[in-house]
């Protein structure tokens, strides 16, 4: 019956704080109570309104006990009202026992106040004499007095499980971000070696050609990508402004590799676009993916678009390229654009990324909502 957030002190301990507190409301019940009985006998009788709480107090030592008793019952057992076939049974028990002795204290007090010898036999007899309205107004107190623990030991308990589903909740929640971030962090770690890889070959594309001032010049410029790369990498997001330069400065770099064949538009890059947020290094990859199925798939020149639009609250990133019907098939892994929709969908906004073939080109569309950067 003992749950795992039961308190872990002694029950001894609580003793006497909860014995005070149930004797403090009791004693305002009995205040207000004797202050009605003093009322209903003034003028009638010589004893003082002390007299009147002190009957009303010796009377109600048994509900002090048994608050008491139940307050530590349900420290020990938080539980102990939470099926209601046990609260049942304990409300049973309360009745076939403590009723009887709870009647049988009350005839005692009659006796004892009443000034008479304290003896059994007088005791019996007041207990056989004890009028009906007596009977049922102790048992209303007893009732009353196991329903009202019952209700606050559930509530406390009610409580207790919430705190705990709360707790579960979080960790729960804290380990998702977690999982989540590592797996962000997993398709960076994926996605910059990638980038480097292509970039290294297109400098030693120009090295192969003995193009020595081409190549340093190569070098100069993946030295400024890495930078960024590196900077915003340990960034959650960048400008689209910020991105679109990198993209300038990657085209720069592929050009020395390119030479006249790259032919590379940008459209409705507007302030707006500029200054809205993205995922950082987020171009590049659809720009490695167009130059790889356009420009290595064939001899001729290629027509690269990069394009923005603004959809509502969202905006649309379009990236395509033409489909070359006899090109070779560029026998690349495919990372870019995979990496890329997998960091969108993990992404805290919602965001997507399409793929399509619209009259002989091959369209690449992101979708997100447009936030300040």
């Amino acid at each position: 019956m003992k749950t795992p957030d039961a308190p872990s002190f002694p029950i001894w301990s609580a003793i006497a704080p909860t014995i005070a507190c149930h004797t403090a409301v009791w004693t305002a019940i009995c205040a207000v109570g004797a202050l009605g009985s003093y009322r209903d006998y003034v003028g009638q009788a010589v004893h003082g309104y002390g007299h009147f709480l002190l009957r009303w107090l010796a009377y109600h030592v048994p509900m002090i006990m048994l608050g008491s008793g139940l307050s530590l019952a349900l420290s020990r057992w938080p539980a102990l009202f939470d099926s209601a076939r046990r609260s049942a049974l304990i409300y049973t028990g309360l009745l076939f026992s403590f009723l009887p002795l709870e009647w049988l204290y009350v005839a005692f007090c009659d006796v004892l106040f009443r000034g008479a010898g304290v003896a059994w036999a007088a005791v019996c007899s007041a207990f056989m004499a004890m009028p009906m309205f007596n009977r049922f107004t102790e048992f209303s107190w007893m009732s009353g007095t196991v329903v009202a623990m019952a209700a606050i030991g559930n509530w406390r308990l009610a409580r207790v499980r919430e705190a705990g589903w709360r707790r579960a909740q979080n960790d729960n929640l804290a380990l998702q971000l977690a999982l989540e971030q590592q797996r962000m962090l997993a398709l960076r770690a994926q996605l910059e070696p990638h980038f480097i890889f292509n970039a290294l070959n297109a400098i030693s594309a120009l090295v192969r050609t003995g193009d020595g001032p081409l190549a340093l010049s190569g070098i100069a410029r993946l030295s400024d990508l890495l930078r960024y790369a590196l900077a915003a990498g340990a960034r959650e997001t960048v400008s689209i402004g910020e991105e679109l330069q990198f993209v300038h400065d990657y085209l720069s770099l592929q050009r020395l590799r390119y030479g006249a064949r790259l032919h590379f538009v940008i459209e409705g890059d507007s302030v707006a676009v500029r200054h809205g947020d993205c995922p950082p290094l987020l171009l590049q990859p659809l720009i490695e993916n167009a130059l790889r199925h356009d420009l290595d798939s064939h001899e001729g020149e290629g027509d690269i678009r990069l394009s923005f639009a603004l959809a509502g609250n969202d905006v649309l990133i379009r990236v395509c390229n033409p489909l070359q019907p006899h090109a070779t098939p560029n026998p690349g892994a495919g990372l870019g654009l995979q990496n890329t929709r997998e960091r969108l969908q993990s992404s805290s906004k919602p965001a997507s990324l399409q793929t399509q073939r619209v009259d002989g080109r091959f369209l690449v569309e992101i979708r997100m909502p447009l936030q300040v950067a």
